[in-house]
């Protein structure tokens, strides 16, 4: 969201526009961050990394509850492109499992960066325009989420990831790509 003050502009967005926006992607995000976790418990649940993972996919599963009920309660449509996150984010959690339990916690790490970036943007605009108080205080909550998703995927050796740059910077792509495609459409 912008952080320009002062009169509304000829092609600005409305506030419901705007609302809706924020709605969307991060219905989206978490739908995207719930299949990415369902790669990787298809690949490593019953390894070691198992229970790890299906701690952070519960909280995706509580967050993505929470935004599916903020959409319906504030008649916004879903993203038009849930059926491919519903691939994409499985193939990329299996994909990167299947590199292995490191690369696996890469990606987790690399998606809760961005994750972490978009979010705190997203509460810092609605505190700007003095809007939005409990979904401020909802974000916030999940992004301290995200970021403890992070932390847990560095503890358990991200970095030494075959590949650790490549993978991340190319995660880092797509979830910025995704963030920006499931806002507009």
């Amino acid at each position: 969201m912008e952080r320009r003050t002062g009169p509304a502009l000829p092609g600005d967005m409305d506030q419901r526009t705007k609302l809706e926006r924020i709605l969307r992607v991060d219905q989206a995000g978490e739908y995207g961050a719930r299949r990415i976790y369902q790669g990787q418990l298809a690949v490593l649940g019953n390894g070691p990394s198992g229970e790890t993972i299906r701690h952070m996919a519960e909280q995706e599963e509580k967050h993505l509850k929470t935004f599916d009920d903020l959409l319906n309660e504030r008649h916004v449509r879903p993203t038009l492109l849930s059926p491919i996150w519903h691939v994409a984010g499985f193939a990329l959690g299996a994909g990167t499992a299947l590199l292995g339990e490191k690369a696996a916690m890469a990606c987790t790490e690399a998606v809760e960066e961005v994750i972490d970036a978009h979010y705190a943007q997203q509460t810092q605009a609605l505190a700007d325009q003095g809007v939005e108080p409990e979904l401020q205080e909802t974000i916030e909550t999940f992004r301290a989420e995200e970021i403890e998703h992070r932390d847990i995927a560095r503890e358990n050796h991200a970095a030494d990831a075959p590949g650790y740059e490549l993978l991340t910077t190319g995660v880092k792509a797509g979830s910025r790509l995704a963030i920006w495609l499931s806002t507009r459409l």
